[in-house]
């Protein structure tokens, strides 16, 4: 009896592809916000004072593995441990004119011989949500990690019950890939994880789109949109 053949099978298509380096801890300068290497000693007070301070946003640690924090010290040790890791990798939010530091964003998950990272830890302060410096902030790592490093897939994942997170990877034009069910346990409660990603070959139109939303002229005298930025990415849920 003869071998019976296989008709669909398939691999995939080969690819020109070398292993990109990490990401350095580099300043990144943008026109609304500097990104910055986390450093405890400098950025703590700032901190503290945005994620804790009159008028914070009382859900900003639901989602997160850590946090409130009892008192300053608390958290000044929490960013120390934070400024020691090099994947994740974290920066501070920094507002250039006062140089106050309003949030915390990282790049995480490295994965060099695939050209794979993600960006997560993200915690803006009540002063920095729904702001042109939030989404710059984000804009500017994503652009970091590749175009200027190469990487292949850049990467977003949220607890599947965070709906804030979950709309604005949206609107940064990442796309929905599906949801891990009990994923991880946070805190004692059962965490579902939803995959979001943007491709090298998505890149150049999300990156078009990031700085047309961003140009100054997409904003009128009193600073509010022309046009939305997910209309341009065209991020669907």
């Amino acid at each position: 009896m003869g071998e019976t053949q296989e008709t669909n099978w398939q691999v995939g298509e080969p690819i020109d592809w070398q292993p990109v380096d990490r990401p350095d801890r580099i300043v990144i300068e943008g026109r609304t916000v500097r990104v910055e290497p986390l450093n405890a000693a400098m950025h703590s007070a700032s901190l503290f004072h945005a994620a804790q301070g009159p008028g914070a946003d009382p859900h900003l640690w639901d989602y997160l593995p850590y946090g409130p924090f009892t008192d300053e010290p608390a958290f000044r040790e929490h960013l120390q441990q934070q400024e020691q890791s090099s994947d994740p990798l974290f920066f501070a939010l920094v507002e250039p004119e006062s140089g106050e530091a309003k949030g915390v964003a990282s790049l995480m998950r490295i994965d060099t011989a695939n050209g794979v990272g993600e960006i997560g830890h993200i915690w803006l302060g009540a002063g920095l949500q729904q702001t042109v410096a939030a989404t710059e902030a984000i804009f500017l790592l994503g652009d970091y990690l590749m175009r200027t490093s190469g990487y292949r897939r850049f990467e977003w994942k949220c607890d599947a019950l965070n709906q804030r997170s979950r709309r604005a990877a949206e609107r940064y034009g990442f796309t929905y890939e599906g949801t891990f069910r009990q994923h991880t346990v946070v805190k004692g409660r059962n965490r579902d994880t939803a995959w979001y990603s943007i491709l090298d070959s998505e890149w150049p139109v999300v990156r078009s789109a990031f700085e047309a939303w961003l140009d100054p002229a997409n904003f009128d005298a009193d600073g509010r949109q022309r046009s939305p930025l997910a209309a341009s990415t065209g991020a669907r849920p």
